[in-house]
């Protein structure tokens, strides 16, 4: 007989902690999905979003974290030195071995004392970088813990994931919850070893399961992240003010706030996916950046990320009233999402290095 209870899986920490500060960045390269599938299709059929990010010839996730932090740091008003580690979650490292998080450390001025590493975990290594960023301050090792999810635009051409995949993400500066934007409550983690989506190695695209990617691995995991946490905190839908969750298209996240029970105006401030694709391992997190920069003091978020291979990450996250004066000293993700110029597909090849020279 199985009597596990699902508080006892609730992480956490001994110390209460909270969101010091928060960034996002998207770049401003915009490629409709209609671009996209003019090139493919003839333009037949529908298009799963409306247009998608796209990084610059002189951006990569080193680049676009650093941006990032540094809107996270403005928040915050903290000496970066204080920060005691910088990790960076994402699939599309411009390094195979050399990590990214020492770059960003050193640009934002965290270096030398300071611990540095990058997280993979498909589209949640973001968000499992800022649960071990909870554990490192909840524990009191670290006065601050930098997390950051990042990536850029990957798909192989004509395929389906072509149409989503986008540039863009944001960063996550935890520390004590008595000097935070918003308090964590508690996290949950829901893991099985579901391959619906990978990359080999020297592979220049990923591949994925197709329809299999909806049931059984994104719909179980966020699911069962979100009901486990939210029945470890003795909460439901109607106790949230907002709510965000992994957007690999627009129809996904919509489709499991309704099972959950929450209503569309609860998801729609962080439900960006339609205007700027899915920016992968920062998906979640920047939605959360989007509804910070909108929450009132007492709000309740529940945000849920989803990442392939498989894994769900839950936060029980409260606003609290020093988010009033923090959000407007750093770009807000609106700002970002507003700025644009439009590209076609052969620019967009031309950025995305699509074209292969023997």
């Amino acid at each position: 007989m199985n009597n596990y209870s699902p508080k006892q899986g609730l992480m956490k920490p001994n110390l209460d902690v909270g969101i010091v500060g928060y960034g996002a960045y998207v770049p401003r390269y915009r490629i409709p999905a209609k671009e996209i599938s003019k090139m493919w299709t003839g333009g037949v059929g529908g298009v799963p979003i409306q247009e998608k990010a796209v990084n610059g010839l002189d951006e990569d996730v080193v680049t676009m974290s650093i941006e990032a932090a540094r809107n996270a740091l403005d928040r915050g008003q903290i000496d970066p030195r204080q920060i005691r580690a910088v990790w960076v979650g994402s699939e599309s490292h411009p390094y195979a071995v050399k990590p990214s998080s020492t770059i960003v450390a050193e640009a934002i001025g965290a270096v030398p004392n300071t611990q540095a590493a990058d997280w993979e975990f498909a589209c949640k290594a973001g968000t499992e970088a800022m649960q071990a960023a909870i554990a490192f301050v909840g524990s009191g090792m670290a006065k601050y813990a930098l997390s950051i999810g990042m990536d850029t635009a990957q798909g192989r051409p004509g395929d389906a994931l072509e149409y989503t995949a986008a540039a863009g993400g944001a960063a996550i500066l935890i520390g004590l919850a008595d000097e935070s934007v918003a308090t964590i409550n508690g996290s949950y983690s829901f893991v099985t070893d579901t391959p619906d989506f990978w990359r080999r190695a020297h592979a220049n695209y990923p591949s994925h399961g197709d329809r299999f990617t909806g049931e059984p691995a994104y719909f179980k995991h966020v699911m069962g992240a979100a009901e486990a946490l939210m029945e470890a905190v003795e909460a439901t839908a109607t106790d949230y003010d907002w709510a965000v969750f992994h957007q690999p298209n627009a129809k996904f996240p919509e489709r499991v706030a309704k099972m959950l029970g929450f209503k569309p105006e609860q998801i729609a401030p962080g439900l960006l996916s339609p205007r700027i694709g899915n920016t992968y391992s920062g998906s979640t997190m920047i939605g959360l950046t989007a509804i910070l920069d909108i929450a009132q003091p007492g709000d309740r978020i529940l945000m849920v990320s989803y990442g392939s291979g498989a894994g769900s990450d839950a936060f029980d996250i409260r606003v609290t009233d020093k988010i009033e004066d923090a959000r407007d000293r750093a770009t807000k993700t609106e700002t970002y999402i507003s700025r644009r110029t439009e590209i076609d597909y052969a620019t967009y090849s031309r950025f995305r290095d699509k074209l292969k020279m023997s």
